[in-house]
């Protein structure tokens, strides 16, 4: 090494490189990306490394100390955040000054020359130089290096003062330590700093095995697993240290709770096991996981209620359109839990006088003649208690008619908060009633998650799509629910991860349903049902006109000034892209529009787009959805019937057509067992009454075949029976049915006309085909009552209890005066006056 050198600067933060030890590095930093640069462009490739004395980013010289090593760079690695390379030490060096050149530092180093000992055959310093070469081995060994990998260092390296660098760069020494050794010049010192470090690393790994010895004699052959958590505790030991503020604040939780006493007893019966077993164990997190769960539960906190009818009314007003049987039946619920409020009693009642019983004596086995204490009278509390409960609700109805939203409505008009689970696809009992505790992962159900997450013990608690429970070999959820869902025994609801009482009878349980037929009985007995029936045309046009457009604009980014909805463009989304009761569909059309809309304005195609219903065809593409129409003109064979899915009501065709044969009765059409059996009762009312029919008795002796298009689409209920009856007359008697009737009702072999379900969904289909005159079973006359004014005004609606009655209004030319089905004979369809027959 020449006297002196102008070399590039890599300054170290919190390391040291000493003279003949080769170490990696990561270097990121801009200045030192420049040094290394700068240096691999010279012969050398040498660098003055040196540490920082504070660890910061930015370097200055004032950061930098002056005993450095001068360094050769080795391998290196180029990456995205920096470079990778290799140390080489070589000599230790003085930087006399600092200067910063083309953004980085240049040191000017001499060289430092070391001190040798005086006499190195001196008995002092040999015996300082073998110890220190013999606990370095050791300490090598006791670290886990190789026996081999121990002897050959200490081979390799017989010079004090290089032997000393090499062992201070494999020691873990702070920075500052590590310093001070590389500025020991004098080999003698440096010798011993570092015999001294080597004795306090190995004093270190004495403490380390007394401890493991002290955990290992206390677990034995037990719990080898826990064996660093042991560790642990001796280590908190031995500083005096107590790990219990976590538990003693726990137990301040606990003791805060008005609890019940059963619940208290196991409280506490756990609490004291997880006391005594430590906070470490597996066990001992499944009981604290357990006590946490019980201090997050509402055991005694409840909302206060706002019971407030005409509020509730502005809520339901505001937030729903239509429904208003739905409105009145949940007004009426809340009328009722107000009067309920206003009635109990603001204070203790006075108790009652008690009439005194007769004593009553008994003798005991010695002959002694003892007084007998008379029964305890039973509490009065009880039956007001029974009384008090809260009805559950099932709401039930077609999707997307606003089951969910109401119930949210009803937790916001009485200032309760709200909790939804999904019960769809449910198969397993514990989701409802939880897991046990000995079970690994387990967890409370679904119930008791929901009052945790509620908060208060009197939410409003909807138990959403609970016709779709499953079954399995895990259990029945529908069964778990009967105890959640009886007023009279859910005050003692027991989850199995709890494993004590609950109470729920605070609480206001909602369920929502899309098929009533779907739900056990047992399970439906526990329930008051609401019905939602699906909206109207109009009704779906004011809804969209008030919640649908606005909120879907504002998703779409829009405003009113960019984009409006004609009401013949949502009429024709409703009849032409949507076909459904609720208005899920609708919504999601008119959002498609909204952003087609913004994606035109964005582009600066457009400035504003009004949309009308020649633009719904150009948003939308083709109709999606094809109703049926009125046909044309009449036909014989060909009766116009009604029906209803959960998606709403339309009309059906049912083609009768006779044929060669042998008398026999063809069906088509994917027709269920009920619907086939309607077409046989009908074709032995016709058979039975075929004179009266103007039935010649040659028609029997064919076939005949009826159809229920559309073919692929499976058909099954008994309300058909009225069509095809009508079908079937109007082919054998060459009579043509009437177009412009729609028709629907149960028939039986005697001829009576028997009620149906859907009425009011099956009308609205009828209208919207464009029929305005129906024939209905007598039975189904309260039902009109669910069909809007305006529908009603525009209907010309007959009411029948007989077949004769329904054919003198469905097939063309037929009368029905005093109970007699009259039709005109071939001979008076001229003029003259009817045939009469008796029905």
């Amino acid at each position: 090494m020449t006297d002196f050198l102008h070399i590039p600067v890599i300054p170290l933060r919190e390391a040291v490189l000493f003279p003949g030890v080769t170490s990696p590095i990561a270097a990121g930093r801009p200045g030192t990306l420049r040094a290394i640069e700068a240096a691999i462009k010279t012969d050398d490739k040498a660098v003055f490394v040196v540490s920082q004395r504070e660890n910061t980013e930015d370097v200055t010289a004032e950061l930098l100390y002056s005993m450095g090593t001068v360094a050769t760079i080795g391998p290196m690695q180029r990456g995205p955040s920096g470079m990778r390379l290799l140390l080489n030490g070589a000599n230790r060096g003085i930087a006399l000054r600092y200067e910063e050149h083309d953004g980085y530092l240049v040191a000017t180093v001499r060289a430092a020359e070391e001190m040798p000992p005086i006499d190195p055959e001196a008995p002092a310093f040999a015996a300082l130089y073998r110890e220190t070469r013999e606990r370095a081995g050791e300490l090598g060994r006791r670290a886990g290096m190789p026996k081999e990998a121990v002897q050959q260092f200490l081979a390799e390296t017989k010079e004090p003062g290089r032997f000393a660098d090499l062992v201070a760069g494999h020691l873990d020494l702070k920075p500052a330590a590590a310093q001070k050794l590389l500025e020991a010049l004098s080999v003698e010192e440096r010798v011993r700093e570092v015999l001294l470090h080597i004795q306090r690393q190995i004093a270190v790994l004495d403490a380390q095995e007394d401890i493991k010895s002290q955990v290992q004699e206390e677990l034995g052959d037990r719990q080898r697993e826990m064996f660093l958590r042991q560790q642990l505790k001796a280590i908190q030991r031995e500083l005096g240290e107590d790990a219990r503020e976590d538990l003693d604040e726990l137990r301040g939780k606990l003791e805060a709770l008005d609890l019940p006493e059963i619940a208290r007893k196991e409280v506490d019966r756990e609490l004291s096991r997880l006391e005594r077993m430590g906070p470490e164990g597996m066990e001992a997190q499944v009981i604290r996981t357990f006590l946490e769960t019980v201090t997050e539960l509402p055991w005694k906190a409840r909302s206060e209620e706002r019971l407030d009818i005409a509020r509730a009314s502005e809520i339901l007003e505001e937030d729903h359109y239509a429904l208003g049987d739905v409105k009145d039946r949940i007004l009426e619920f809340l009328a009722v839990q107000l009067m309920r409020a206003r009635s109990e009693p603001s204070g203790e009642p006075e108790p009652a006088a008690e009439a005194v019983p007769p004593m009553l004596e008994v003798i005991d086995e010695e002959g002694n003649v003892a007084p007998l204490e008379p029964l305890e009278a039973p509490s009065p509390t009880l039956a007001k208690d029974s009384v008090g409960r809260n009805p559950i609700l099932l709401f039930v109805g077609p999707p997307g008619v606003g089951k969910t939203s109401v119930a949210q409505s009803i937790a916001r008009a009485m200032g309760r908060e709200y909790v939804r689970i999904s019960l769809g696809g449910v198969r397993d009992e514990a989701d409802i009633r939880g897991h046990r505790r000995t079970y690994v992962g387990a967890m409370p159900g679904r119930i008791i998650q929901g009052m945790k997450q509620a908060g208060t013990k009197n939410p409003v608690f909807l138990l959403d799509e609970v016709d779709k429970l499953g079954v399995s070999y895990q259990g029945d959820p529908a069964a778990a629910l009967l105890e959640v869902l009886d007023p009279a025994q859910n005050d003692t609801f027991t989850d199995h991860y709890l494993g004590v009482p609950f109470d729920l009878s605070a609480v206001q349980f909602i369920c929502t349903a899309n098929f009533l037929q779907n739900i056990p009985i047992p399970l439906q007995d526990r329930m008051e049902v609401v019905e939602f029936a699906g909206y109207t045309e109009g009704e779906k046009l004011e809804i969209a006109r008030r919640y649908l457009i606005p909120r879907q604009i504002k998703q779409a980014g829009l405003s009113d000034e960019q984009i409006s909805f004609a009401d013949e463009a949502v009429q024709t989304v409703v009849s032409r892209y949507t076909r459904e009761s609720g208005v899920r569909q609708l919504e999601r059309e008119i959002g498609r529009i909204a952003r087609k809309v913004a994606r035109r304005i964005a582009a600066e195609e457009v400035e504003r787009t009004d949309v009308g219903a020649e633009q719904v065809g150009e948003l939308l593409g083709r109709p999606k959805v094809h109703p049926e129409h009125a046909a044309p003109a009449d036909q014989i064979g060909v009766a116009t019937g009604m029906y209803y899915t959960p998606v709403g009501g339309d009309i059906m065709f049912v083609e009768a057509s006779p044929m060669p044969g042998k008398g026999e009765l063809v069906l088509t059409g994917q027709l269920g067992d009920v619907m086939k059996e309607s077409a046989r009762a009908a074709w032995s009312y016709a058979r039975a009454h075929g004179g009266e029919l103007f039935i010649e008795p040659k028609a029997f002796e064919q076939d005949v075949h009826i159809h229920v298009p559309a073919g692929a689409i499976p058909k099954d209920g008994p309300s058909a029976g009225l069509t095809m009856a009508t079908a079937l007359v109007s082919a054998l008697s060459v009579r043509p049915a009437r177009c412009d009737v729609a028709m629907t009702g149960e028939i039986t072999l005697s001829g009576r006309v028997l009620p149906i379900g859907g009425v009011k969904e099956k009308v609205l289909g009828a209208v919207r085909a464009g029929i305005a005159t129906i024939v209905l079973p007598k039975g189904n006359e309260a039902d009109l009552e669910d069909l809007p004014e305006e529908i009603r005004k525009g209907l010309t609606l007959h009411l029948v209890s007989e077949l004769g009655e329904a054919l003198a209004h469905t097939l063309r030319g037929g009368e029905f005066r005093e109970g007699k089905l009259r039709f005109p004979s071939p001979s008076e369809e001229g003029g003259g006056a009817p045939r009469q027959l008796r029905h």
